[in-house]
């Protein structure tokens, strides 16, 4: 693991990642420190916003129209049928190791020089992020000797690797609670996070503890006082909220040196919504429907913010927006039968087909696509439209190209909480910390909408506040003790976190829908292995036969290719099963209860 060091040079806040020109100038010995940690920031934010992706597939949200029949390796084609390659683990760890971590210490040398005390503090918090994501994703990881002299580093195990990053949390409090030397950069110069609010810095590092600390829930070392005292400093309000607020710029050219996608653009819409390939589950769109008693279907105001929309015209030549439906991977064999398959849109009759006799209801499946300056779009509206203008996908509210990426936020916070006095007996507390957590992502995405000031796309407009104030007061939430179950709880963690990596360590803490943990019941229902799930995926890759089985569940990633090889022999020794077929169902440290 060499060190390779991305520079550039800050025009404004506003303009974090413009390239520097001038090649006698932000050389690795003299490079600023405020130029140093924005490319940080990036590309660990791209390992994790394309984790999120990933976890989308894990996790029953998305799908493919790839042919899954098809040899060619893409995660695409594999991750869609539970049948994985160790191609789908590599961008996280490149952005990870190439982009930030083998850049992290020379960052702190150069803020050391200049007490630039509050930098090494975001350093030290984007080091545990990162390290922390390696080992949610691959459990034994390079640590102690990563992005150092080793030629082979030695392998850590997870639980070295899960309290080194507790630990690099804590050492960063103390720098953020230093005062800088009079002549040290402004953290602000340089962060495109948190804008320099050293307050959202240390909200963040608390989130960070508490999400972590949570994520031990199988251990008997598990500590719900630990939790509810990091949640006290973490984010208690929106305003704390740290949030990558992503731009579609006409000036944004320069490409990403290890993605090849655009530099400002949402890392969701990079990794998730700049092909045509990709479609929402019915696991996932169902989440925003309620059934009444009379029959009648009640609708989550997040609706038509959350899932895609494309627009059709009716006999008299009236536009209206159709909300996605979801693909029944789980209860239909869609995916054996070579579906979904792509539609076209025909601008004469202003139709959608497909091209396979019989799968015209295929046409209600509408992609996450949209369109960035970079391949055509409008700076300020990014759908994907038609020759006629036609809009045959709105986005989604974290898919599109100016969509935010959520780091730590409250709404989370609320939820952790809600879990951990549901978890103590307290269900009192837990349903004010639950219903919290709803208005407070409701609130949250109105105000990133609000900001978009267009009425151009459906899907950007704000939700109306009489139809949020009804839904929250509505039986489609929980409004009693009674009422409140840990399934509703994860439930909307799980709207309010969709696309993280987060997602998937919460579905294994709870087994997906196993029902085996505690006295919850069935945490995720419905929340199943696909029915198109491959031969050799069901008996070799997960070949638990019970749901209660952990190797029946997708627990953790193989090791990429860079480790097999190039440091092949320190991986076999990591793990048993490193090279085994079912590595994909071993559980990762934390999420076992071995101590």
């Amino acid at each position: 693991m060499g060190s390779l060091l991305l520079i550039v040079g800050l025009v404004s806040c506003d303009d974090w990642l413009e390239v520097n020109n001038d090649p006698n100038t932000a050389t690795q010995s003299e490079a600023s420190v405020a130029s140093r940690l924005p490319w940080i920031q990036h590309h660990c934010a791209y390992a994790y916003g394309s984790a999120g992706t990933r976890v989308g597939y894990m996790t029953g949200m998305l799908t493919s129209v790839s042919d899954y029949s098809s040899s060619a390796e893409n995660m695409h084609n594999y991750m869609p049928i539970w049948d994985p390659i160790y191609g789908i683990s590599t961008t996280p760890y490149q952005h990870w190791f190439v982009g930030a971590a083998c850049n992290l210490q020379d960052l702190i040398d150069a803020a050391e020089a200049e007490g630039a005390y509050h930098y090494i503090g975001a350093a030290l918090t984007i080091h545990a992020y990162g390290y922390m994501l390696m080992t949610d994703w691959y459990g034994e990881m390079p640590y102690t000797q990563a992005v150092g002299p080793y030629l082979t580093p030695e392998y850590d195990d997870g639980k070295t690797i899960f309290e080194g990053c507790i630990d690099k949390l804590d050492e960063a409090l103390t720098y953020f609670e230093m005062t800088q030397a009079a002549e040290a950069t402004p953290l602000k110069e340089g962060d495109s996070w948190n804008d320099g609010d050293v307050d959202k810095w240390k909200a963040m590092v608390y989130g960070l503890k508490a999400r972590w600390l949570n994520n031990l829930s199988k251990k008997s070392s598990y500590d719900m006082q630990a939790i509810l005292a990091a949640l006290e400093k973490a984010p208690t309000s929106n305003a704390l909220n740290t949030i990558i607020h992503h731009v579609n710029e006409s000036g944004d050219t320069s490409s990403d040196v290890l993605a090849g996608d655009p530099l400002k653009t949402s890392y969701l819409f990079d990794s998730a919504a700049w092909s045509d390939h990709v479609r929402l589950t019915k696991y996932y769109t169902d989440l925003f429907e309620y059934v009444q008693p009379d029959g009648t279907v009640v609708y989550d105001p997040r609706r038509e913010k959350l899932l895609p929309m494309n627009q059709h015209y009716d006999e008299q030549g009236n536009s209206f927006f159709m909300v996605t439906q979801g693909v029944d991977v789980i209860g239909t064999e869609i995916l054996l039968e070579g579906g979904p398959r792509t539609q076209a849109y025909d601008t004469n009759s202003k139709t959608y087909s497909v091209s396979a006799t019989g799968r015209e209801a295929d046409t209600l499946f509408v992609t996450l696509k949209n369109v960035c300056c970079a391949q055509g779009g409008a700076p300020n509206e990014s759908f994907y439209q038609s020759a006629d203008g036609t809009i045959l996908s709105t986005g989604t509210y974290y898919t599109r190209p100016e969509s935010p990426t959520d780091i730590v936020c409250y709404p989370e916070m609320c939820f952790i909480k809600a879990e951990v006095y549901f978890r103590q007996g307290n269900k009192g507390q837990a349903l004010s910390a639950y219903k919290a957590g709803v208005q407070a992502h409701l609130e949250m995405m109105n105000e990133k909408l609000t900001s978009y000031g267009t009425d151009n796309n459906p899907g950007k407009i704000p939700m109306d506040e009489d139809e949020i104030s009804k839904f929250l007061a509505s039986d489609c939430l929980a409004q009693t003790e009674a009422e409140l179950t840990m399934a509703e709880i994860m439930k909307q963690k799980f709207i309010a976190m969709t696309f993280t990596q987060q997602t998937w360590n919460d579905v294994r803490r709870f087994n997906y829908s196993a029902g085996n943990i505690a006295d919850f019941g069935v945490v995720y229902p419905g929340l199943e292995r696909p029915t198109g799930m491959s031969a050799t995926a069901a008996t070799m890759k997960f070949p638990g036969t019970s749901k209660t089985d952990d190797n029946y569940w997708w627990r953790r990633m193989q090791h990429c290719s860079h480790e097999m090889n190039y440091n092949n022999a320190q991986l076999v020794k990591s793990n048993p099963k490193a090279l085994e077929l079912d590595i994909w169902s071993v559980n990762v440290w934390w999420d076992s209860d071995e101590e």
